[in-house]
């Protein structure tokens, strides 16, 4: 737990761990875990305004009750949610830093994937900036300014620098890493009762620093789906 209060906690979540049940998907969920603390939304999916994939670790915010599940669902709609990530690509960006507009949609042949284009396409926004450029790969910061399923995955792949140890999109390995190299390490938000700015950040857990640490001293194996 990163912070509490009686209106909203914020927590940093492990990789491995699904924020709640899921289709197909088993094993304790973020919800469960914090059964009896959270409140506000749907049964099953209790205080949840916005969520982190089952192999993406970092902070997320969740309701308490009804009042503030409300208002920062809200917040994320309008954007008023700031949302930075740390995430490690493979090749080098072109530029050091850009946004992507680009709707993203389900992919039609497989449901669990999402592409720029394909069906139901939702309008989606990312900033991405360059922090590092590594032998085979880019350690970049991506804000999020919509929240589309898988977007910075989507994006990142569509640009053709699909995320290090992404299976889905890009399957980019390092020796060691089990997961895309994706962390939420940044959250701002105003607090639903009180309107006071609260500014939350998150370190790189240490799998991704071992894997950071193995992209800067030797090239990636690459092999595109």
């Amino acid at each position: 737990m990163v912070y509490q209060d009686r209106d909203l906690l914020v927590v940093d979540k492990p990789a491995g761990l699904l924020v709640h049940p899921a289709r197909g998907g088993e094993g304790p969920t973020l919800v469960g875990l914090l059964a009896g603390l959270v409140g506000g939304g749907e049964a099953g999916r209790e205080g949840i305004v916005h969520r982190l994939d089952r192999d993406t670790s970092g902070l997320l915010v969740v309701a308490r009750n009804e009042e503030s599940y409300l208002r920062l669902r809200e917040a994320v709609a309008k954007r008023e949610v700031e949302r930075e990530y740390i995430a490690l690509v493979a090749g080098h960006l072109p530029y050091r830093e850009g946004t992507v507009e680009a709707p993203i949609g389900r992919s039609p042949r497989t449901p669990t994937r999402r592409g720029v284009g394909g069906r139901g396409l939702k309008a989606a926004r990312t900033t991405l900036k360059a922090l590092a450029f590594l032998p085979d790969t880019t350690l970049i910061a991506a804000r999020l300014h919509t929240g589309r399923t898988h977007q910075i995955r989507v994006h990142l792949a569509a640009l053709g620098h699909p995320l290090v140890g992404d299976p889905l999109y890009g399957n980019v390995g390092l020796p060691g890493l089990e997961r895309q190299f994706l962390h939420a390490a940044r959250l701002s938000f105003h607090h639903p009762r009180s309107g006071e700015l609260l500014t939350f950040t998150s370190q790189l857990p240490s799998d991704l620093q071992a894997a950071l640490a193995k992209a800067q001293a030797a090239p990636v194996t690459i092999r595109r789906r």
